[in-house]
This record gives C-alpha cells, sequence and structure tokens, in this order.
C-alpha cells in the first residue's frame, strides 16, 4: 500500500519549488470537481430514484452547479495574478501556454465523444448532413459552445469557452487600462464596482435566454479580488472557511424549492467564494489543513482531466446499471450509496486521462509561467500553468 501510495503522488504531484503556502488551492480544485460530479451523478440516477427522495437528489443537484463557479475564481486569481505580478508579459507565450494547457486533453476527449456517437446513435448530438457536421465539430474544436448559442459535444465544455473568453480578455484590460500603475485600492473599487454593475445588468433583455449562464462570468472577478486581497494586501481570514463554504452551498441548493432573483444567489456565491478562498489560504484556519489532505489535492491535480471525462464515464456506469437493473425498479436508498462506486469508476477514467495525455502534454512542472521574480508562490505558479 505504501509503495502504491508513492507511486501515486510521483504521478499527481505537481507542485513545484519548497513554497507550498497555497497546496489548498489544489484541495479547493478537488472540492469544485466533486461538486460537479454530484450535479452529472443525480441526473443520471434520478429515473432510479423513488419521490421521497427526489427533494434531496434536487438539491445536491442544484448547489453542485457552483463547482464551476469554484473553478472561476481560481481561474480569475491565478491569470491575473500571473500577467500582474510579471517584470514581462508576451501575449505569444501566454496564448500558447494557454492552448497547450486545453487542447491535448480536451481534443482526446472530443475525440472519444465523437467514435461513440458513431456507435450509440441514439445518444449522438452530430448532425447528418457532412457540411453541417464539419463546421459542428469546427465549432466544438474553437471552444464557442457556451459564449455562443452551440450545443457542446462534450457535456461540460460550454465552460471551457467563458475560461477561453477570460484569457482573451483580462491582458487587454489590464494594459490598455494600464492597471499596473494603478494604485491597489482602487483596482479593488474599479473591479467591485464592475462586479456589481455586471450582476444587475444580467436582467436586461438582450440576456434573458442565457442570464443562468452568462452571468457566471462574473466570478472570474471575484478571483482577481482574490489577488488583490490576498497577494497585494496580505488579507486572509483564520476562521469561517468551512462554514462560508456550506453557507454557499444552502443558498444555492435552496433554489431547487424556493425561487429568488439568480442575481441575489450570484452576489452572495461571489462573497462567500472570496471569503472561503481568503480563509483556505491561510495555514493557521482549519480550511486550509482539511484542504490540503494529499487524496483532495490528488484530486484537484487531475480535476482538468476528471472534469472532461467524468460525465462519459457515469454514463458508461448507468449503461451497465440498465443492463442488469429493471427499469421499474425504484429505490429509496440508492442514491445514496451508488455514488461510491460510480465515483470510483470516474476517477479511474480521469487517472487514465491524466496520466497519459494531460501530464506528459499540457503539465510543465519545470518551467513556471510567470518569472522568477514573480510574487507569486511556486505551487501557484505550477497551478497557473
Amino acid at each position: 500500500m505504501k509503495k502504491l501510495f508513492q507511486t501515486l503522488g510521483s504521478i499527481l504531484e505537481i507542485s513545484q519549488g519548497s513554497n507550498n503556502r497555497l497546496r489548498s488551492i489544489e484541495g479547493i480544485r478537488g472540492v469544485a470537481v466533486f461538486l460537479v460530479f454530484l450535479v452529472h451523478y443525480s441526473s443520471e440516477v434520478s429515473p432510479y430514484v423513488s419521490s421521497f427522495v427526489q427533494p434531496a437528489l434536487q438539491f445536491v443537484s442544484t448547489f453542485g452547479t457552483i463547482g464551476v463557479d469554484l473553478f472561476f475564481v481560481l481561474s480569475g486569481f491565478l491569470i491575473y495574478g500571473s500577467i500582474m505580478s510579471g517584470d514581462s508579459f508576451s501575449y505569444k507565450s501566454f496564448a500558447k501556454r494557454r492552448i497547450q494547457r486545453i487542447y491535448p486533453a480536451f481534443i482526446t476527449v472530443l475525440a472519444i465523444y465523437i467514435f461513440l456517437s458513431f456507435i450509440f446513435v441514439s445518444y449522438s448530438k452530430l448532425p447528418q448532413d457532412l457540411s453541417a457536421l464539419a463546421i459542428y465539430i469546427l465549432q466544438n474544436l474553437l471552444l464557442l459552445p457556451g459564449i455562443f448559442p452551440v450545443e457542446p459535444i462534450i457535456t461540460v465544455a460550454w465552460s471551457l469557452s467563458y475560461e477561453v473568453f477570460y484569457y482573451l480578455l483580462i491582458p487587454l484590460v489590464i494594459f490598455c487600462m494600464k492597471l499596473t500603475r494603478w494604485n491597489v485600492n482602487t483596482r479593488i473599487v474599479f473591479w467591485g464596482v464592475i462586479s456589481v454593475l455586471y450582476i444587475y445588468l444580467a436582467s436586461h433583455p438582450l440576456w434573458t435566454n442565457h442570464v443562468d449562464q452568462k452571468i457566471h462570468l462574473v466570478m472570474f472577478i471575484a478571483g482577481i479580488l482574490l489577488y488583490e486581497l490576498y497577494s497585494v494586501k496580505k488579507i486572509t481570514l483564520q476562521y469561517g472557511g468551512t462554514r462560508f463554504l456550506f453557507i454557499a452551498l444552502a443558498v444555492f441548493g435552496v433554489r431547487s424549492f424556493h425561487y429568488h432573483d439568480f442575481r441575489i444567489s450570484i452576489g452572495l456565491i461571489f462573497l462567500l467564494f472570496l471569503l472561503v478562498c481568503l480563509c483556505a489560504f491561510d495555514q493557521r484556519s482549519r480550511a486550509y489543513k482539511w484542504l490540503t489532505f494529499t487524496p483532495l489535492r490528488w484530486l484537484g491535480n487531475m480535476s482538468y482531466s476528471y472534469y472532461l471525462i467524468h460525465a462519459l464515464a457515469l454514463k458508461f456506469c448507468f449503461l451497465l446499471y440498465a443492463k442488469y437493473v429493471s427499469a421499474s425498479y425504484i429505490s429509496s436508498s440508492v442514491y445514496f450509496w451508488l455514488w461510491i462506486p460510480c465515483f470510483a469508476a470516474t476517477l479511474i477514467a480521469s487517472f487514465v486521462l491524466f496520466y497519459t495525455v494531460e501530464r506528459p502534454f499540457s503539465l510543465n512542472t519545470k518551467t513556471p509561467l510567470t518569472p522568477k521574480s514573480s510574487n507569486l508562490p511556486q505551487t501557484q505558479k505550477s497551478l497557473s500553468q
């Protein structure tokens, strides 16, 4: 067992250097991707669950959606920080690194989805017309689903278009507005005002059809403010991180049975996730201690591979389940135990993708994205790649 643990560690540990102040980021990613798992697991198991359990299922599924928001906060923090803290910035190198980080695992999983679409035709999203098929695949390759009204071939890939949009926009904003020359307090006020205006204007008629998705872009600003507060002003919280996380889950979960303005929920999640991270970054906090639990960090380190392929692994699990369990079988307990073997299956599939594709082709553990003189801790640099 010890040898197995050491072998896994040699593969799943991706931090650089001896500075481990932000190892908790890895754990936060692990939490985020587990929340996303709960969403898709709840969707797949729903037909087999009794009506008595459905409210609990809907509650979990609803709060699980904020796992993506947590990813956006971390991306906002790391990418903004890598640009603001560097002595120099090359857009070409930045874009090249982003492409290297995203595409190897993405193209691999996309190819699997396309291949399986020709085998399991009933599940296929591919158009029959060849020209329409070529355009549809190109749209997915360009990561257009999400920002644009295109259905993604990979279910979760809509969020990647938001990531790419942020990657393209934030360097332009920083350098066109010369934010590096601004006083930190001025930057905090600026980003705070932008976030409030963005959330408020999300109800504009032009947004109506996509408000539940496009409003999530504001979470990148939460990450920007996190950088300003933590990395520049050195502000952390010693208490309350775990409590803030559970409050965030409850705030969003309540939406499964009580309607309230979506902007209120997003505004609260924005604030709560900012507080969660400020606490998680303080080594004295309990949140830091459990977020640096090694298996959770390992899950966080392969979270991108997990995010891309877990839905496919879950679909396979439930195809097997449907084959051996009668469609008429409804249970009150299956929801509470079936997630364990399903989660194990998703971990195996994700590990294979991480080990064979993401780690060798996307992760550069020797050359950090930002210059050596950067104020970012070494762990933060490696995770921003």
